[in-house]
């Protein structure tokens, strides 16, 4: 019996997650530093989801432009940029996309999965998804 309600709760809290929104502003963290970097918005248009740099956090740093990225964004403000550019649901993940790392101006292929309702794990890869960087985005509740 407590097999089957142990299972019946992870199932439902499994469930609870997935079903959460990860439309919002979230707090992006430095993983050299471990500072605070920006304040990514991700928002959704005809059922996918992008996501644009609405705020840059370090001081000195507001304006900054993109002077490592090519094409279109080449020397273009960080703020405002679309960084990630249509990701699909699949199950409890987002993938089928691209993420703009400003600072290098590379794109990585990407995946979004909530942890939590606070918190995004966001992968960025080359080829395979083992082989990449992930970070954690914290939401903005205010």
């Amino acid at each position: 019996m407590r097999k089957h309600t142990s299972l019946i709760i992870i199932l439902l809290f499994s469930f609870a997650v997935s079903a959460q929104s990860i439309v919002g502003k979230w707090k992006t963290i430095d993983d050299e530093t471990g500072k605070e970097k920006s304040i990514v918005e991700i928002y959704q248009v005809d059922g996918k989801i992008y996501a644009k740099i609405d705020q840059l956090l370090t001081k000195g740093e507001e304006n900054k432009v993109c002077d490592n990225c090519k094409g279109d964004n080449k020397n273009k403000p960080i703020k405002g940029m679309v960084i990630i550019d249509g990701l699909t649901k699949d199950g409890a993940e987002w993938n089928g996309a691209k993420i703009l790392d400003p600072k290098t101006g590379k794109e990585y292929k990407c995946y979004l999965a909530l942890e939590n309702p606070e918190k995004l794990k966001v992968r960025g890869y080359l080829g395979f998804a083992l082989l990449g960087r992930t970070q954690y985005w914290h939401k903005v509740t205010n």
